[in-house]
């Protein structure tokens, strides 16, 4: 029975052309080769997965070997070549920096490195993860980096270059791997498939591309791991089930219900997410970037950032054409606040369902502010609304044989009752108040409560209140705008806005109100329709409006702070500052 040996194992490059995804960087090395001009310490950077130890070994094969092809590469026939295939090789050393990185471990090294090679030209010492150096050892293997011996090569692989010392890296060539592409992935692990002699779906190497993250080394991983449990044919369903990954279908399901308003769809599919064992943080850190990648679609010249098929693009293109651009944006901050809020919040679950209710808010219109969040509409209006009119029906058809008289049609000749409360011949402003007092006094009379639920309908009928528009003087207003100012006594800000910015007439019954600050209109608006119904109820006119604007120049001395006041105070009087300190005074 033949040994079980994974993926990244069995198929690790042997030659530069084997190499996935970092052709540039292998030609350059292949070119030193070539010309034989060799450095005498190699820095090879880049995340984990890349290829970085595996280039180094290839270099260390290659240039000892005896009879390299005329592409460059190793024979892997001569007697360097075999010796290194089958790991017997002593002019290759490998040093693990993360377990080996105190001062002993490279003087042991330095003591190798006198040690000239038995048989090729080179001995070459790869180390592997050498940020895990200690201080101390970088210094120590300072002056043997940078004078070897001429048959030495030193090749440093490192994840994080930032961790290793200036001095260290002043005397390598550094380079640098990139990740490696979605699309190059997919084409291995493809090829891998057919050697293997597994059915594999093109959508699901994509997942497991996208799930490695830019590494080879992972993305062979994964494969072998849904290969085995998809008994031999790798589909999407069971690689995104065995993975336990997030079907990119939910985001796209989401946006449409964003765009459409739609609130309960989003609450639905925000449970299946849950329900299917997904943390919220990372199901709203996954929306972030759906929308970061609807962004990139949106535009043909980013639109090659997203890493996918062409499938892929052609779709996200087709979405984001629907998505307007602002949209896009808030949402992208929608979810970068949910995420930073996310460890703070007491109630996680609340946090991202509200974060859900604002983004279908951000497509709806708004009538009175141009922020982007309007209205919403109404959370299961469609389905309850039938059944109240039904209920409502059905107590009107109980209650309807309760009145004793049901012939009293009498009751008809009402409206000439109703033709003094319109009758102009009572005083324009005090006409309004009997009828308002008529109608609360029936609204709230205690033998129409015990005659049932009836009589409200009608004294509600009853108590719509006409269109008034009574004629009035720029002085009755004034003196209803310094009344209001008065009756809010805690209210410094709006007191002193109010009575330093009377209202201007402007177009009919539309007035201007001119302040200096900006937090006096938001206080004006704050009180603008407690404000407008009681110069509505006292003038009996439903027209007048006001507008705020935002006075040019210097404010106002009656918007001053407190300490604007002392500030001016003592510009106009430098004496009171001395009655200051005499007496240890300060602003209360």
């Amino acid at each position: 029975m033949d040994h079980y040996v994974v993926s990244a194992r069995k198929y690790r490059p042997s030659t530069f052309d084997t190499v996935i995804g970092q052709k540039p960087l292998t030609a350059a090395l292949k070119h030193s080769i070539a010309t034989d001009k060799l450095a005498h310490a190699y820095l090879f950077c880049g995340s984990r997965g890349v290829g970085k130890t595996s280039c180094a070994r290839i270099f260390a094969k290659t240039i000892n070997c005896e009879h390299r092809t005329a592409t460059g590469e190793a024979c892997n026939e001569c007697e360097s070549c075999r010796a290194f295939n089958e790991n017997r090789s002593l002019n290759i050393i490998e040093l693990d920096a993360a377990s080996h990185n105190g001062v002993d471990d490279i003087k042991a090294l330095i003591e190798q490195v006198q040690v000239p090679p038995t048989s090729g030209r080179y001995r070459v010492f790869i180390v592997d993860e050498v940020h895990m150096l200690s201080s101390a050892a970088f210094n120590a293997f300072l002056k043997t980096l940078e004078e070897p011996p001429e048959y030495v090569v030193f090749i440093l692989a490192t994840t994080e270059k930032h961790k290793i010392i200036p001095t260290i890296l002043s005397r390598c060539q550094i380079y640098d791997f990139s990740r490696i592409t979605i699309q190059d992935m997919v084409d291995h692990l493809s090829s891998v498939a057919a050697k293997e002699g597994i059915e594999a779906e093109a959508s699901a190497l994509n997942v497991i591309a996208r799930k490695a993250d830019g590494a080879m080394r992972d993305a062979l991983s994964i494969f072998d791991q849904v290969a085995a449990s998809s008994m031999g044919h790798v589909t999407f369903q069971n690689t995104i089930d065995n993975l336990n990954i997030l079907d990119s279908r939910y985001y796209c399901r989401l946006v449409e219900a964003f765009l459409a308003g739609n609130i309960p769809d989003a609450l639905l599919i925000y449970k299946e997410v849950r329900d299917k064992g997904f943390d919220s943080q990372f199901f709203i850190n996954g929306l972030g970037l759906y929308m970061r990648d609807l962004m990139l679609a949106y535009t043909p010249q980013t639109l090659t950032m997203l890493e996918g098929t062409d499938d892929d693009r052609t779709q996200m293109a087709e979405l984001a054409a629907k998505c307007p651009p602002p949209f896009i944006y808030r949402a992208m901050s929608l979810c970068n606040d949910a995420d930073l809020n996310f460890r703070a919040a007491t109630n996680k679950q609340f946090l991202i369902e509200l974060t859900l209710v604002k983004l279908c808010q951000l497509c709806s219109p708004s009538p009175s502010r141009g922020d982007g969040e309007g209205q919403l509409k109404p959370i299961f209006a469609s389905q309850p609304a039938p059944k109240a009119k039904e209920a409502e029906k059905a107590s009107q058809a109980k209650q309807a044989p309760m009145p004793p008289t049901p012939p009293a049609q009498p009751m008809q000749p009402m409206p000439p009752t109703q033709q003094p409360a319109v009758q102009p011949a009572q005083p324009p402003v005090h006409a309004p108040a009997p009828r308002r007092m008529a109608a609360a006094t029936m609204g709230l009379s205690i033998r129409r409560a015990k005659a049932g639920p009836e009589k409200p309908v009608e004294t509600r009928v009853e108590t719509r209140r006409e269109h008034r528009a009574e004629p009035y003087t720029i002085e009755q207003l004034i003196g209803v705008w310094k009344q209001f100012a008065a009756d809010h006594p805690t209210e410094k800000i709006l007191g002193s806005t109010m009575l330093g910015s009377l209202p201007q007439p402007s177009e009919g019954d539309i007035f201007d109100i001119y302040v200096d600050e900006k937090i006096q209109v938001e206080i004006l608006d704050q009180f603008r329709p407690e404000l407008l119904a009681k110069i509505h109820d006292t003038l009996s006119n439903d027209n007048i409006e006001f507008r705020t604007h935002i006075r040019q120049g210097e404010s106002s001395p009656a918007t001053w702070t407190q300490r604007q006041v002392l500030a001016h105070m003592l510009d106009e009087c430098p004496e009171l500052q001395k009655f200051i300190d005499d007496f240890s005074c300060t602003l209360g």
